[in-house]
Formats: structure tokens, C-alpha cells, sequence
């Protein structure tokens, strides 16, 4: 287990780079001052990883909320996506750079394949590994990828996915996921960790009576303890803050797994496996 102290606590990627094991996630908040005010106000509670990606639209208010912050732009780990219409070698390279202009920036931390589109991840990871031979890309990754997927891009890829960035949560455990990733040292990351504020579990609502958090910092601190990288998305200063506040407890192994218990394999999002790309 990681014994992670604080917001900004990194973790090593398996090619040095040190990634904040907590961050910020901007799906669905509008491009402008929604998605600035929340980058603000992450980046004040002390967060230092903001992940966004082509297909949210907001790149550009996440590069000017990061800007305006006054924290060095080094401190600030920022991840963004190719999104699937963009895959294939060349096209990939194009969406990058129009990633990047819109940020700002001339280079980001964490770019990651958004799905397996069959057929073209392959493609599409060469591109990655282009970009981030070349510096543009401090760290490259997958997002979506079973361990099929997985398996796959590893038998002919040159650098190693560095990071799986995948929908995780208690209804969602993916444990064979994280094992596959844990012994291939990639790093495992939730995205939708909240459930989407579906949080009204008895378990859950057990717990967080009994530790004095809410339910969401209960289910935030599992990951942690599970070794799992998580983005909670709010656009609300007050919630964005109290996400953050889980570095004052621990959950006991036997309430860790009575979450663990929860899984149904359901989830809120689409299974890669059956997307419709």
C-alpha cells in the first residue's frame, strides 16, 4: 500500500517520471470560466495533476487556468487524450499538435490512447512513442485498454505503456485489470472513481459515519490504499477541496474489504470491448 500523505504526493512511472497519485478530471465541464474556476481551485486546495483530453473541449481553458495560477508550469502534471476519431500514425501526430496549441504549452506530462479503437491503436502508439522519443510527451499511456488490449500493443510496442487510465470504483474493482498492470509496473488509474455521485451504499454510508468523511472521501481513500491513481471530477470549489481531504485517515483492512466486497462489474461507462467508436 502507498502511503500517500498529502494532494501533490507522486508516484514513479516505470520511466522515472514522477506522477501526483491525485488530480483533478475535467469531463464535462464547459470550456471557459467553468472549467478555469475549477483548475483554480484545485490547483489552490494543492492538486498538481489536471487531466483532460481532446474529446472534452476544454484544453485551452485548462492551459489559461494553469497560466493564470502562477505555479511554474513544471510543477504542474497535465494529461491529455487522443480521441478516437483522430487515431491511425499521421492523424494522431496532427491531433497532438492541435492538443497542444490549444493548452498552450510545448510539451505535456501523460498523452494517452482514449480507447482501443481496433485496428489502429497500434498505429496510434506509434505515434505516441514518436512523441515522446522526441520530448513532446514526458510519459505516454493507454486509457480503456483491457488486459487483452494490453497484451497486444506490449508483444510489438518499442516503449511500454507508462500508465492504464480506466473506469475503477467499488461497483468496479477491475482487481485482474490492476494485478496485470501491477506486475507489468504500469501505473493503474480511475477515472469516474465517484461513481458519478452514486454513492449510496450501505457500506459506504456506514463508513463514512463511522470515519467523519463523506462518502466520496471514503471511496477516495480505497483507491489510494489499493495503490490506484484517481481524478475525481467536481467543478465545485467546495467539493474540489473536500476530495482532497483524505490524508488525515486510513481505512482498517477489514473495512477495505467490505468495499472490495461491493463489486458487481458494473459500469457507468462503456465496456471497451463493445464501444461504439
Amino acid at each position: 500500500m502507498a502511503n500517500v500523505r498529502h494532494v501533490a504526493e507522486t508516484t514513479t512511472l516505470n520511466n522515472g517520471v514522477k506522477m501526483p497519485w491525485f488530480g483533478l478530471g475535467v469531463y464535462k465541464t464547459q470550456e471557459g470560466p467553468e472549467v478555469e474556476q475549477a483548475v483554480a481551485a484545485a490547483l489552490e486546495a494543492g492538486y498538481r495533476l489536471i487531466d483532460t483530453a481532446a474529446l472534452y473541449g476544454n484544453e485551452k481553458g485548462v492551459g489559461n487556468a494553469i497560466r493564470a495560477s502562477g505555479i511554474r508550469r513544471e510543477d504542474i502534471f497535465v494529461t491529455t487524450k487522443v480521441w478516437n476519431s483522430d487515431q491511425g500514425y499521421d492523424e494522431t501526430l496532427r491531433a497532438f499538435e492541435a492538443s497542444l496549441s490549444r493548452l498552450g504549452f510545448d510539451y505535456v506530462d501523460l498523452y494517452l490512447v482514449h480507447w482501443p479503437v481496433k485496428g489502429k491503436y497500434k498505429d496510434t502508439w506509434r505515434a505516441l512513442e514518436r512523441l515522446y522519443k522526441e520530448g513532446y510527451a514526458r510519459a505516454i499511456g493507454v486509457s480503456n485498454f483491457h488486459i487483452h488490449h494490453l497484451e497486444d500493443l506490449l508483444s510489438s510496442c518499442e516503449v511500454k505503456p507508462a500508465v492504464n487510465q480506466v473506469e475503477c470504483h467499488p461497483l468496479l474493482t477491475q482487481e485482474e485489470l490492476r494485478k496485470y498492470c501491477r506486475d507489468q509496473h504500469i501505473a493503474f488509474q480511475a477515472w469516474s472513481p465517484i461513481m458519478k455521485g452514486q454513492l449510496d451504499l450501505p457500506v459506504i454510508t456506514e463508513l463514512a459515519a463511522k470515519y467523519g468523511k463523506t462518502p466520496a472521501q471514503i471511496v477516495l481513500r480505497w483507491d489510494l490504499q489499493n495503490d490506484i491513481l484517481t481524478i475525481p471530477k467536481s467543478v465545485r470549489p467546495e467539493r474540489i477541496r473536500e476530495n482532497a481531504n483524505i490524508f488525515d485517515f486510513e481505512l482498517s483492512a477489514e473495512d477495505m474489504a467490505r468495499i472490495d466486497g461491493l463489486n458487481r462489474n458494473s459500469r457507468f461507462g462503456a465496456d471497451p470491448d463493445n464501444f461504439n467508436f
